[in-house]
């Protein structure tokens, strides 16, 4: 910002510091030189004199350009507004441009997500919008290893603040978390930024800045194909979108099958695409409409399901997208449905009014037809036969709005025999002599068959509309119930199976008066023979709603089957065929939350068994190797000081004896090691977890060490803690290993520092050398037993002590870290859970993100 500010000072721009924090920094202070400092305004807060930007006063100067630091601050109480950034928007409404700093951590939308990553919140925040106002804005950006190397050479803070800054806020993770944070939010604002100027300009073809593949789906079968063909053109762009839209009729009508859409919006998102529902009466028109709204490069669709002979009378969806489609590249996708036909699920009612009308109409056209023959009779004279005809078509018209089609094709094929045997000439035969005549019978029959047929579409589409109608709302409902979370966490009363999964269950009952609703799976690897599908003993019931479960498909009246494992049954009524396809996005969302369910129980059971694992591993080698070691060792020293060849003096006698006694020490350590990882994996390690004192747990361990190994190493534990929890017998052995680790690897001379600091809900004890520290790629191997990098001297062990301390950490709770140490060196870093009860915010939290 300040240099911005004299890059435009060299330009002939008047500009002024309106407020700049400098935080003691002796290279920020010096940028200052040159600028002209407007004076800060004192506030008087609680006996304590405060300062702030004096907005009067920027106002009063008028400059160019004012420079105003820390856009997200908070103002002393009493200052005329409560933020800066409302003191920065007072100087834009009078004329003065304004540059700001803003750190994305201060941003209102990310807000929530840094607290999580760095578990430090920030009560400084700046909305979103302020910042996407601004005209220009330009990324600060910096590699965290770069930052951690600034602030090591003393740079950012002061000397004494630098090992707790870089073991808090400034981790390697929590910067690389933030740095992402912020390259992601500037990527969505120069998205926006695009999308506006095209909107005013009023662009509307494709502006290929970056990869956007739509993949078209119509609820078909070959989705799926489709689906994973779009996602490889995706990959083959990096940073690529993938989105899927379905093109819904506007008139409500589609034959998509809500099953296949559920499932494929599941794919999709799978592999990192996003799910889109538009509606239109045209579909080409529709989704190109889609694709250039978004930006889309490439549209891929399927090759057309309709037959040879029916594309020969229309195009299709494909050709007509693919020739208006303009700069989109479109992809025609074959799949196994192609050229095949639209296959109907089930068959459509051939009544399109309901019986009882169809009754009545019938009735209408036996009764009133013979009574309009005798009144034409009983007048023959004044009434000509065009007025008989008319009459006659008015009757076969209002029998079709009665009773629809086929009452009045009864209706029309009677009334021209009535007509034709009583007023056509010759009378009472069915000979029609005069042309004219049997044209007005021709046209009379015409007539009525098209009013007819017209009255029954009327009729059908009317009753496919509004069973249309109510399985969005029952869809509508159901989804909203999911997203509210109505249906999540515990079953209902007297119900099995996951919350979600009976939720969803009791939905479907309640919509259709069932008595029951029962989800059932079929053993896979059972042997598949003739009636195996419909076996009893084959199924298992997995949730069930209701009165009694059914125990197989055949129980109920209706059944689903989700797939070939999966099975939902119906019990109460049957249902008709026009509720197959509501049924079927019903099962598809009882698929889905159990598969969900079962995924998170498999994900709980993971950590275990790893760790489980881990411990085998190193339990077998230690057997292996490290037994070995010291019981030869102290085997050799006991079978010299016996062998009568050599005479030894008490000197040697004695070295010899030291030998195997340590032989023997470090073979009962590792014995005891063993146990306690036999024990930790057999999950009977005896730990007594209870609040340590950090100030207390660490002079025990170098207490351990001796006082040679404790002179080499300097503890700076601050004040005020909280306690953490451990085992601190458990707590001693991991500290002892990781203090005597670094000894080892320190240069003379400079001591091992031991920090602790606390984050959130946990405390970190950081052990510090400067030694020749380990490559990043070597750093996960060093916990491996037996894995030294290099080391030979097997007087000081042999790799098992830092495998043995991470599993003993991740026993209570914990875990061990290894980070750079800012200047050379290793770091390792302890974590561990803080006492609930005494746990508190580390001090001086409050800035540590401000740089």
């Amino acid at each position: 910002m300040l240099c911005e500010g004299k890059r435009r000072l060299e330009r002939g721009t008047d500009v002024v510091v309106g407020y700049v924090e400098t935080h003691g920094r002796a290279k920020t202070a010096a940028l200052l030189e040159g600028l002209e400092v407007v004076p800060r305004a004192v506030r008087p807060y609680r006996g304590t004199e405060f300062t702030e930007l004096d907005v009067p006063a920027v106002i009063a100067r008028r400059p160019g350009v004012a420079l105003v630091d820390e856009l997200a601050h908070t103002n002393v109480p009493g200052s005329a507004n409560e933020k800066r950034w409302q003191d920065v928007e007072e100087l834009l409404d009078a004329g003065i441009d304004v540059v700001s700093t803003v750190n994305v951590q201060h941003l209102d939308s990310v807000n929530d997500v840094v607290e999580r990553i760095t578990g430090v919140p920030q009560r400084e925040t700046v909305p979103d919008e302020v910042v996407r106002r601004a005209d220009q804005v330009e990324l600060v950006d910096m590699a965290p290893e770069a930052l951690r190397r600034r602030m090591a050479h003393g740079n950012v803070y002061a000397p004494e603040k630098i090992d707790a800054a870089l073991g808090n806020y400034f981790r390697v993770g929590n910067l690389t978390a933030l740095r992402e944070l912020a390259l992601l939010w500037l990527a969505d604002k120069v998205d926006d930024q695009l999308g506006r100027y095209r909107a005013d300009h009023d662009i509307r073809g494709t502006w290929e800045a970056r990869e956007r593949v739509v993949v078209a789906l119509t609820g078909g079968p070959e989705g799926d194909t489709l689906i994973r063909r779009a996602a490889r053109v995706a990959d083959r762009s990096k940073g690529a979108d993938l989105l899927a839209v379905h093109v819904a009729r506007s008139d409500g009508l589609t034959d998509a099958s809500p099953a296949n859409l559920a499932r494929q919006r599941a794919l999709a998102e799978s592999l990192g695409g996003s799910y889109h529902q538009v509606v239109g009466s045209n579909v080409p028109d529709a989704l190109l409409d889609f694709a250039r709204g978004v930006n889309a490069t490439q549209l891929v669709l399927g090759a057309s399901r309709r037959g040879r002979v029916a594309q020969l009378f229309s195009r299709g969806v494909g050709v007509t997208t693919t020739a208006h489609s303009g700069a989109i590249d479109v992809h025609l996708v074959t799949h196994e449905e192609t050229n095949q036909g639209r296959r109907w699920k089930a068959l459509r009612s051939v009544w399109g009014v309901p019986a009882r009308r169809r009754g009545a109409g019938f009735l209408l056209a036996a009764l009133g037809l013979p009574l309009l023959t005798l009144l034409l009779d009983h007048v023959r004279g004044p009434v000509s036969l065009t007025s008989d005809i008319l009459l006659f078509q008015a009757a076969v018209i209002g029998v079709a709005l009665v009773g629809g089609l086929y009452p009045a094709l009864f209706a029309a094929v009677a009334g021209s025999l009535l007509l034709n045997w009583f007023f056509t000439p010759p009378l009472h035969t069915f000979t029609v002599h005069d042309p004219e005549a049997l044209l007005q019978l021709l046209v009379y029959v015409v007539v009525g068959v098209t009013v007819s047929t017209i009255v029954d579409v009327t009729a059908r589409r009317s009753r496919e509309a509004g069973q249309a109608r109510a399985d969005a709302e029952v869809l509508s409902t159901l989804a909203g119930d999911i997203l509210r979370g109505e249906h999540g966490g515990v079953a209902p009363a007297g119900r099995t199976g996951p919350g979600a999964l009976a939720g969803i269950m009791e939905r479907l009952r309640e919509t259709y008066a069932l008595t029951s609703v029962t989800l059932l799976e079929r053993d896979p690897d059972a042997p598949a023979t003739p009636g195996a599908t419909r076996d009893p003993g084959r199924w298992t019931i997995v949730a069930s709603v209701g009165g009694e479960p059914c125990t197989s498909p055949d129980a109920g009246e209706s059944d689903v089957l989700v797939d070939d494992s999966l099975a939902l049954v119906l019990r109460g009524r049957t249902l008709p065929a026009s509720d197959r396809r509501l049924l079927e996005a019903f099962a598809a969302q009882a698929a889905v939350a159990l598969r969900h369910q079962r995924l998170a129980e498999a994900a709980e059971q993971v950590p275990p068994l790893a760790a489980a694992d881990r411990m085998r591993t190193a339990l077998l080698n230690a057997v292996s190797h490290d037994l070995r070691t010291p019981l030869a060792s102290a085997k050799a020293a006991v079978e010299s000081l016996r062998s009568p060849d050599v005479v030894w003096s008490l000197e040697d006698q004695d070295e010899l004896a030291a030998t195997a006694a340590e032989s023997l020490d470090r073979l009962d350590r590792l014995v005891a090691n063993l146990l306690d990882m036999s024990r930790l994996q057999a999950g009977s390690l005896g730990m007594a977890l209870r609040p340590v004192a950090v100030e207390d747990a660490v002079p025990r361990a170098l207490g351990d060490l001796g006082d040679a190994a404790a002179a080499g190493v300097e503890i700076r534990v601050p004040d005020g803690l909280p306690e953490l929890v451990a085992d601190p017998a458990l707590l001693e052995r991991v500290l002892v290993n990781l203090i005597a680790n670094a000894l080892r690897h320190n240069p003379p001379g400079r001591p091992v520092l031991v920090t602790a600091s606390a984050l959130a809900d946990r405390l970190e004890l950081r052990v510090i050398d400067r030694g020749p520290g380990i490559p990043p790629a070597d750093r996960d191997r060093v916990f491996e037993p037996f894995q030294r990098l290099g080391d030979r001297d097997n007087h000081t062990g042999v790799g098992l002590g830092l495998a043995l301390s991470r599993g003993l950490a991740e026993a209570m709770a914990g875990s061990i870290e290894i980070e750079e140490t800012p200047g050379g060196g290793l770091t390792m870093v302890l974590t561990l859970p803080a006492a609930p009860d005494r746990a508190a915010a580390p001090a001086g939290t409050r800035d540590r993100g401000e740089r």
